[in-house]
């Protein structure tokens, strides 16, 4: 009886390795085109993805100026210009509450998982003023020597410059604890300036669409002929920083992608909570907020959160649709 039970086992066994997947060395790894990159691994979002490995993607690991003459722009003819960034790396090491032992490990091993989930509590959102992602990564990466993780362009693709345990330049005192995104958006204006916004938008027979002031060239949307819409056609004005303001809504391929990264970041660090800081009457506090307010709030968060003089992502931003997305998209 314990010899063919024994047998049994092998043949089990021998079953079991010969209907396991092989693959041949040099066999390509096929992605589902969605993945973010944290500490090395891939995770799902559900919308598209573009990292900075991907033909058409925006790598600001390095230190060339992606859109400047091919012969000016490494970073000796950079700085030998006096114009630009003032150093050649635009992020740095997620270094605050590192003692001297995990400070060494990490900055040449690279993070675990477990030890950036513990760290990283906030999602900073941010409207680019620049309109497209491809114009994002220029000013952002050529002329001002700053990074984010995330942008993401008008038609709701997204694109990830840095895995996302490094620390990006993009929210000054919330860098090290936060993920940064910029949003392909005119940005929002005084309501006396309205007039800004006629090089972005125009009318046709469907309504409102986005339009690119000439300056821009070419846009590079990953999507062909893309025709971009905000979600509400008419103009917001509301009051951020206790200044009246003036903003066309983003589009709807931008909440729908925004709300799926959020449940991914959400997933993939919990401590990222799907809430935004909110004041005693319930609504989303259109202004900065105290340093103790900063320091207890995990989530997502706006950039005029973290800086009493940014205004982004602006009063057209919808809060509570990206939120009901977000968790509609999360597992928990």
């Amino acid at each position: 009886m314990s010899r063919l039970l024994a047998l049994l086992i092998v043949a089990v066994a021998w079953v079991g390795c010969a209907t396991r997947p092989r693959f041949a060395p040099g066999q390509p790894l096929v992605r589902n085109g969605d993945e973010i990159i944290v500490c090395g691994q891939w995770f799902h979002t559900g919308t598209r993805v573009i990292t900075w490995m991907d033909p058409g993607g925006y790598d600001a690991y390095r230190v060339e100026r992606r859109f400047a003459p091919f012969e000016s722009s490494d970073w000796d003819s950079t700085h030998a210009t006096g114009k630009g960034p003032e150093t050649p790396n635009r992020f740095g090491l997620r270094r605050d509450g590192l003692d001297a032992a995990m400070r060494e490990r990490v900055r040449g091993g690279g993070w675990k998982l477990g030890e950036l989930q513990e760290r990283v509590d906030q999602f900073v959102i941010h409207f680019d003023a620049t309109g497209t992602s491809r114009r994002c990564f220029e000013v952002l990466h050529d002329q001002r020597g700053l990074s984010v993780h995330f942008m993401l362009d008008v038609d709701g693709t997204l694109y990830q410059t840095l895995d996302l345990k490094e620390r990006a330049w993009h929210a000054t005192t919330s860098n090290s604890r936060s993920i940064g995104i910029e949003i392909a958006q005119a940005g929002a204006h005084p309501v006396a300036q309205r007039h800004v916004l006629d090089s972005w938008y125009a009318r046709d027979d469907q309504g409102i669409r986005l339009i690119f002031p000439e300056y821009i060239g070419d846009p590079g949307i990953a999507t062909p002929g893309f025709v971009g819409r905000p979600a509400r056609p008419d103009p917001i004005i509301g009051k951020i920083q206790g200044n009246d303001l003036i903003q066309y809504d983003f589009t709807p391929q931008q909440y729908d992608a925004l709300g799926k990264l959020a449940a991914a970041l959400h997933e993939v660090l919990p401590r990222i909570r799907l809430e935004a800081p909110r004041g005693p009457d319930g609504r989303v506090i259109p202004n900065a907020l105290s340093p103790s307010q900063l320091e207890n709030h995990s989530g997502l968060l706006g950039h005029y959160h973290v800086q009493p003089n940014k205004v982004d992502p602006g009063p057209a931003f919808n809060w509570e649709h990206l939120l009901a997305l977000a968790r509609k998209n999360a597992r928990r």
